[in-house]
């Protein structure tokens, strides 16, 4: 009788075990990646989409800007942790024909005119809005931006002028740019800064703050307590050392504004 009840015990608890593999394989995320290629101003340019083939229906999209070394493996990875929360994402291409640079005096090249054109800029980043919202997975009505770096002055400056995103985060972006218009900003704004970042002085820090509490913007201003410039970077710390850039990478610092992110991106498609 013993024999009988523990064989039985012991049929439940594996049943049981096996469901909870199966329930959950039903959750884990199956990301399905793409290289695409779309044109802007007559430029050919390579994106990177990638999204859970396991959620069905529409969902909100998220644009990554990468830093200024152009679409590399670390904004790529920025994509796919996006997509595992259940975006379609969508890691851009600003320069064209998915050029990446090998070095500081590379990027400036590839960076610069972007920098000198804020609309040139908006440009690109608008023709990638248009190609991620052909996906069907894709809601078209609730698509974010997020950047890094040079890529966090891409979102900032794009919503200043008008760029047609519900939400932008800059991740250790410049903060000069365009004048904010009340007219023009559509977006929310998050901007999650390293506190010791010496790309970024602190009068540029209050020069930014002023001028969105003067049209009334609606922003979120998160500073990240030893964080330098590129602090959410693994690679960061090696490349600082490689091109003696005060730079290094803040595991406290990156988690915090991942986090940060995710809270305020649910709480802008939420409504």
């Amino acid at each position: 009788m013993k024999n009988k009840v523990f064989g039985a015990v012991a049929f439940l608890a594996a049943a049981l075990v096996s469901m909870s593999f199966i329930q959950n394989k039903k959750v884990m995320p199956l990301l399905k990646e793409e290289n695409v290629s779309y044109m802007a101003d007559g430029v050919a340019l390579k994106g990177f989409v990638v999204y859970d083939a396991n959620i069905s229906g529409k969902r909100p999209a998220v644009l990554v800007v990468p830093e200024w070394w152009g679409l590399n493996d670390y904004a790529r990875s920025r994509a796919r942790q996006l997509a595992a929360l259940g975006y379609v994402a969508m890691a851009v291409d600003m320069y064209g024909d998915g050029k990446i640079a090998a070095n500081p005096q590379q990027a400036q090249e590839l960076a610069s005119p972007f920098y000198a054109s804020p609309q040139l800029a908006k440009t690109r980043l608008e023709a990638a809005l248009h190609k991620v919202k052909e996906y069907k997975q894709t809601d078209a009505a609730n698509v974010a931006a997020i950047g890094y770096c040079f890529g966090g002055s891409v979102v900032l400056n794009s919503a200043k002028l008008g760029a047609d995103l519900k939400a932008v985060v800059s991740f250790h972006g410049g903060l000069k740019g365009v004048p904010a218009d009340k007219n023009l900003l559509k977006a929310q704004i998050l901007v999650c800064h390293g506190a010791a970042d010496k790309f970024v002085p602190q009068q540029d820090v209050d020069a930014f703050k002023h001028a969105m509490d003067s049209i009334g913007a609606g922003y979120t201003f998160k500073a990240y307590a030893d964080a330098t410039h590129a602090f959410t970077n693994p690679d960061a710390t090696r490349i600082g050392k490689q091109f003696s850039m005060p730079i290094e990478y803040n595991a406290a610092a990156d988690k915090a504004s991942w986090s940060d992110m995710q809270k305020f991106l649910a709480g802008i498609f939420k409504k």
